[in-house]
């Protein structure tokens, strides 16, 4: 193309504006790019050197702009959840599987530990969202937490053996006598089951101590004892019973956590809205409430 007329239509702006703007690309290189030779134009030797690395960059924008509408477009990206082992074994796999569906080119990054360890991950920006259990006293100031579940806790025992009550609901208190399979040190449920028995006036017994959920349940299973449990790890468990505790009884909330002032990558924020909306019209689990 050797007119500045026939270049300004191809792009679409007037031929004064063209002509401004290579004249400001001139100045700021301090050598003239074209010249005028017979009604037409041609390149100066300048404007031959910067040819083919005005082409690289022209190419390099459009490479970059094409990569950005693939995450923008959800055709490319990934996402760092993390989530306790009890929502792993649970809620995640559900709300994952639908993403995955709805989103196949994204890679899923997943991280299952305690809540404490989820939220050092997220303020060390090794996660992008994080399902934890929502502390009493609240989290660190530069994260935002919002309750989305409020999980019953149950008392988890072999199907096959004896209930461990003969009443439709289970007083804490008759857990005096009673083995239970405990969490390791660290576990919340640890920590929450702990400080209910103390409240209700005794310090339970174990039957056997340590591991995380999947552990735990399998030594129910094995009818080592009992286990104060949420009541969403039990769907998939038909070797154990679900005994709900008596009025109060004990309840969790479910948060998800992310960093306040940070900008959400798209496909983090399209799997958080996968997420809400499954638990606001999915099925959930007896003893689950969204909020």
């Amino acid at each position: 193309m050797r007119h500045f007329t026939q270049a300004a239509d191809s792009l679409d702006v007037s031929q004064p504006t063209l002509s401004k703007q290579i004249h400001t690309l001139e100045q700021t290189l301090g050598a003239p790019l074209f010249e005028r030779v017979r009604g037409a134009v041609a390149l100066t030797a300048a404007g031959e050197t910067l040819l083919p690395l005005a082409r690289r960059m022209v190419a390099d924008a459009d490479a970059a702009r094409d990569a950005v509408q693939e995450i923008v477009g959800l055709r490319r990206g990934r996402v760092r959840v993390g989530a306790t082992p009890s929502l792993c074994s649970s809620l995640v796999p559900t709300v994952l599987r639908r993403f995955r569906t709805e989103h196949p080119d994204i890679e899923l990054h997943v991280n299952e530990g305690s809540s404490q360890d989820l939220i050092t991950d997220l303020l060390a920006r090794d996660l992008d969202l994080a399902l934890i259990v929502h502390p009493e006293h609240g989290v660190d100031a530069s994260l935002h937490a919002a309750p989305v579940l409020r999980e019953s806790l149950v008392v988890a025992s072999v199907a096959a053996g004896p209930p461990p009550t003969a009443n439709p609901q289970l007083a804490l208190t008759e857990l005096r006598d009673t083995p239970l399979v405990m969490f390791r040190p660290g576990y919340d449920l640890r920590d929450v089951t702990l400080e209910a028995c103390r409240r209700a006036g005794f310090t339970p017994r174990f039957a056997v101590e340590g591991g995380e959920m999947d552990a735990v349940l399998a030594f129910v299973e094995a009818g080592l004892g009992v286990a104060l449990v949420p009541s969403m790890v039990l769907v998939n468990r038909p070797l154990l019973r679900a005994t709900p505790l008596a009025p109060p009884g004990m309840r969790r909330t479910i948060a998800l956590a992310h960093r306040r002032r940070a900008v959400l990558p798209h496909a983090a924020e399209a799997l958080r809205a996968t997420l809400l909306d499954h638990i606001a019209t999915g099925e959930l689990p007896f003893g689950v409430q969204p909020l």
